[in-house]
């Protein structure tokens, strides 16, 4: 772990990342010392920095820190912490921000293969996600509520819980941004309210663009989305999975999923 690009691991307890909350992460997947989807990782961190108004480190101090973290380790799940450093009491923004950048790496532990393969059953929490437009789409440090949704089971069979929002529409899962199919189309929910729009989603988007599919991002209920020709969830971890069983639902292929798991850029 590097902190600030020294190895450490403490932080002060005047860190406004403890204290609020006030920062943001990307979890990513590296191979050989390379992060997977550095692209998209890059892009939706700048944006989620500019969003919050903190400082985006250098591009390359990242890539630096990142390998370094990550040496040794053949497969790698690397994350990156931007807080906005440490501040005096209240939710003032200080007039010198001085951020705090945290690197650390773990062993890749990986997930049943079959999980990409076969597809997985998935569940709906009743946790919901609550509007903030100002937060939509950001991978901030404020997560409780995915938290609490997962706690909601403790069955292994059961690898995902979907959740909504207080309005009624599907979002996302518990750690996972949604994909259905309909006619042909390939649809995600719309995040400008709630949920994370994370590093894979965006790349999916891409390549289902440039394999001629037509994408498009709207609010989908729950009745809709069991009505759909498939359904599928992804991270930058995990991949795409499909979804097999939800309630009663049960779908046995998933072709555009499958497409979609093999045309996926392997850098």
């Amino acid at each position: 772990m590097l902190i600030n690009g020294v190895q450490a691991d403490s932080l002060p307890a005047s860190d406004r990342g403890l204290a609020y909350g006030d920062g943001l992460y990307r979890t990513l997947e590296v191979l050989a010392g390379q992060p997977r989807l550095w692209r998209w990782q890059w892009q939706r961190l700048a944006a989620d920095c500019a969003a919050l108004r903190l400082p985006c480190p250098d591009e390359a101090l990242l890539l630096a820190e990142i390998a370094t973290v990550c040496a040794g380790l053949p497969r790698a799940v690397a994350k990156v912490v931007l807080t906005r450093g440490s501040g005096q009491r209240g939710y003032a923004i200080p007039a010198t921000v001085q951020p705090t950048r945290i690197v650390s790496a773990a062993a890749w532990s990986g997930y049943p293969p079959e999980r990409t393969a076969q597809g997985i059953a998935v569940r709906w929490c009743s946790t919901q996600l609550g509007l903030q437009p100002l937060l939509a789409g950001i991978k901030h440090l404020n997560r409780l509520e995915n938290v609490l949704a997962r706690s909601e089971w403790g069955d292994p069979a059961i690898a995902e819980g979907l959740m909504l929002d207080s309005d009624g529409t599907v979002v996302e899962g518990t750690m996972s941004n949604l994909f259905w199919v309909r006619g042909g189309k390939l649809y995600t929910p719309l995040l400008d309210r709630c949920g994370v729009s994370g590093a894979m989603r965006a790349c999916i988007i891409d390549t289902a663009r440039q394999l001629g599919m037509t994408v498009a991002e709207q609010r989908v209920l729950p009745a809709e989305l069991l009505a759909a020709d498939e359904v599928l969830v992804c991270n930058s971890l995990a991949g795409i999975w499909p979804v097999r069983q939800l309630d009663a639902r049960t779908w046995q292929t998933w072709p555009l999923a499958a497409r979609l798991q093999q045309q996926l850029p392997a850098a």
